[in-house]
């Protein structure tokens, strides 16, 4: 196990940007089952200081080269009982340092079914392909003739028999296969077309109907539009390779033939070159231009969830409002608005449905109604979801205000997403047995704009929705990176044992939901914990669950004024040390940052912990339980501007960032539809990635270039200048594509693009 840590290390430091003993201790302390969050935070001498990103690079890269490993002794398991296996093979297994590697190296030894090959050794046709190979001056067709026996008839077939078995040597050569893939990567152009009959039904599509670009740099949003729109069968999708080349034998022909040092010495070495030309066309072209898209798909979905990661660690770690008490509106038109009351701590407090729009236009009782729910329980802030009927029931409340006395509460428009998951979840089925699905989403609004990270964590990541064609991706790679963020959002914020929910606690470091299902029980059994040491009193909770978990719990208020911040009770003495050295009560000390800067972290080190720790320890102090979400502000939507007919070039807005992809960010003002601020208008400057400038849940001034009410496509500038309409998505890695849909984009078979169609229909169904 020791060498195999330290081989693994030695690949993912330099990956990482570490020293191997580094990566080695960081690998060990995962094997032991301690978390991202926590090796980060709490292990910084044991690790020489891995951050997080660090950490999480390693943890992935570790999954994958272990799944290596796994595979390179199954195939070495498989040759050996072959009995095939030579020191050379051993020595390419052993070095191939990817998955695709492996699995050329093995072709060759893989069991198949009965190829074309085998059956014309099995017709004695071997030592022909094998005289040819030997004598390239030589007449294939008259060494064909000494082998017209049994089923081999004439010399066409003997030598279609030799081409058969000469293909296959060809196609099983990993070294050629590794060239041929290179090249294909560096000349490919990928190409999509519209299929005829299909331009109304597949608009959407329509900046891809005859659309072409260098697969080695089309940017990850354009390949998931294109594959969708092929999934969609409004598409098809082709590789091509050396299709501008003008020599009659093509570049990959002449790196096949240099792999088998076929030249023009004579007859065979022409057939040997027709040959190549052959496999090259029927068979490698079509198996390579697969496993070309599939790096394709794989390098767009990882982009992908790249992007989507980044947005959801925006939104969940974005501004709480606060504990202040709360109205929820999830508006609703036909079946009313339905309305939810909590009070500061996320308490429900009361509910109701209102039905000011048709059929029913009761619009005084329900401000009458809204009014009377804001004077009984001091309402301070009223969250109103962003769906359907939104900017309504926004004007409805705007106008039922403006007749309240002062102070008036805070309108917010709340991004909605996901509401309807939670609200007909399990978990939102044990926080409220008895309340009707459909007013459960108006607690949720209510909740999560007093703490959209408390609120969010009930939601599966993925329907959250601020994905980049987040339903076309690895659902399985998709949902271990969003776990991952979600785990890091939590665990940087820290969580208040005494009122977190079981789902909130349940993303702490080394809790599972059991475990946090059985401290809630034991706090509704005995009351809030006094310390943290009282977890260790928990049902199954024992101390190596304590170790991971206790630094990222808060208790406000308790016992132990320490129990507050994020020092971890392991370094609790030193601490200690801090406030003795200080001379001063632990309670006035927590704070002063003047007196505790004029420390020196050096003279509190001992032999557990380093000068890291010792600094976390002493800016815990100084700021302790601080909160790295910044502060609570709101976009105010311009009035009568409620929907996309109603926005005209040069208008002047604000909104709020929904969304960030790699071409733009699409902004919320107020109108249904989100708008586009592509990447070339989000400052008066370059910028290369979006993020640079925006993450969502940002505020900004947007201006509107360009509406197309027919598409649903509103163009936003934050650029001072104006900017102009957006480039069409067409040559460079600029262009927008189509808004992404949340839809899932369901697998077809065999397309017309024929042979190659339904090949790669069937690769991607396999993944």
């Amino acid at each position: 196990m020791a060498a195999d840590i330290r081989s693994l290390a030695a690949v993912i430091s330099a990956e990482i940007n570490a020293r191997p003993d580094q990566a080695a201790a960081a690998i060990g302390l995962i094997d032991e089952g301690a978390t991202v969050p926590f090796i980060a935070r709490y292990r910084k001498e044991v690790t020489g200081g891995l951050d997080d990103t660090q950490l999480r690079t390693l943890s992935e890269r570790l999954v994958y080269l272990r799944e290596l490993e796994a595979r390179r002794a199954s195939i070495v398991d498989s040759i050996n009982s072959q009995g095939k296996m030579t020191d050379e093979l051993a020595g390419k297994l052993a070095g191939a340092t990817t998955k695709a590697e492996l699995e050329d190296l093995y072709l060759p030894y893989k069991p198949k079914r009965r190829t074309r090959a085998e059956i014309a050794r099995e017709r004695g046709l071997g030592p022909l392909a094998e005289a040819i190979w030997a004598d390239r001056s030589a007449d294939p067709a008259s060494l064909a003739e000494a082998y017209l026996v049994g089923e081999v008839t004439d010399v066409k077939m003997a030598l279609e028999g030799a081409r058969d078995i000469v293909v296959e040597t060809i196609s099983e050569n990993a070294d050629l296969l590794g060239r041929l893939r290179q090249h294909m990567r560096n000349v490919s152009v990928l190409k999509a077309k519209v299929v005829e009959g299909k331009q109304e039904a597949g608009a959407k599509f329509a900046d891809y109907f005859d659309h072409s670009e260098s697969w080695a740099t089309a940017p990850g949003h354009r390949a998931l539009a294109m594959l969708r729109g092929w999934n969609e069968e409004v598409l098809t999708l082709s590789i091509e390779v050396d299709q501008d080349d003008p020599s009659s034998v093509k570049p990959a022909q002449r790196i096949i033939a240099a792999a088998f040092e076929i030249g023009d010495r004579g007859l065979a070495d022409r057939w040997l070159m027709e040959v190549a030309g052959w496999s090259w066309r029927v068979k490698l072209n079509t198996s390579l231009s697969l496993d070309l898209m599939r790096e394709l798909r794989e390098r767009a979905e990882e982009e992908a969830i790249h992007v989507f990661a980044r947005n959801l660690k925006d939104l969940l770690l974005a501004a709480p409002a606060g504990s202040r008490p709360t109205m929820g509106l999830d508006p609703g038109i036909r079946t009313g608005v339905k309305v939810a009351v909590v009070d500061g701590t996320g308490k429900l407090l009361e509910t109701t449905t209102v039905y000011p729009f048709p059929p029913r236009n009761d619009v005084r009782g329900t401000q009458a109604e809204l009014a009377r729910l804001v004077r009984k329980h001091q309402i301070e802030l009223i969250a109103v979801g962003n769906g359907t009927g939104s900017r309504e029931t926004e004007k409805l409340v705007a106008d039922m205000l403006s007749n309240l006395p002062a102070p008036k509460p805070t309108k917010v428009v709340v991004s909605e997403a996901g509401a309807s998951v939670y609200s007909a979840s399990q978990t939102a089925a044990t926080e409220f047995p008895n309340l009707d699905v459909s007013l459960r989403g108006a607690v949720s609004i209510a909740r999560r704009l007093q703490d959209p990270l408390a609120e969010l964590v009930k939601i599966e990541p993925k329907s959250i929705g601020v994905g980049q064609y987040q339903h076309d991706v690895d659902q399985g790679k998709l949902s271990r990176s969003l776990d991952a963020v979600v785990e890091d959002a939590v665990n940087a914020v820290g969580v208040d044992l005494n009122t977190a929910s079981s789902p909130l606690l349940s993303r702490v470091s080394g809790l599972s939901r059991s475990i946090a299902d059985a401290i809630v029980l034991h706090r509704d059994q005995n009351g809030p914990f006094a310390t943290r040491k009282e977890l260790l009193k928990v049902a199954r909770l024992g101390n190596r669950t304590f170790e991971q978990a206790a630094g990222f719990l808060r208790i406000p208020n308790g016992k132990e004024p320490l129990d507050a911040s994020a020092v971890h009770p392991e370094a609790y003495g030193v601490a200690k040390k801090i406030v003795a050295a200080c001379g001063r009560d632990l309670r006035t000390l927590m704070g002063d940052s003047a007196t505790l800067k004029k420390l020196d972290p050096r003279q509190f080190i001992d032999e557990q912990f380093g000068l890291p720790t010792v600094k976390d320890i002493l800016a815990e102090l100084e700021k302790p339980g601080r909160d790295p979400r910044p502060s609570f502000k709101t976009a105010t939507f311009a009035e009568g501007i409620d929907e996309i007919t109603d926005l005209k070039p040069g208008m002047l807005l604000e909104g709020t960032v929904t969304n960030v992809a790699a071409f733009g960010a699409f902004v919320d003002i107020g109108v249904h539809q989100d708008g586009l601020v592509h990447v070339s208008q989000l400052a008066d400057r370059f910028v290369r990635d979006p993020h640079e400038v925006v993450k969502a849940g940002d505020v900004v001034k947007v201006r509107v270039v360009e509406v197309d009410v027919k598409r649903k496509r509103i163009g936003l500038t934050m650029r001072k200048d104006g900017g102009e309409a957006p480039p069409a998505p067409r040559g460079g890695d600029r262009g927008a594509p189509p808004k992404p849909r949340q839809m899932k984009a369901e697998p077809k078979g065999a397309d017309s693009q024929g042979a190659f169609g339904a090949a790669l229909a069937e690769a991607l169904k396999r993944r």
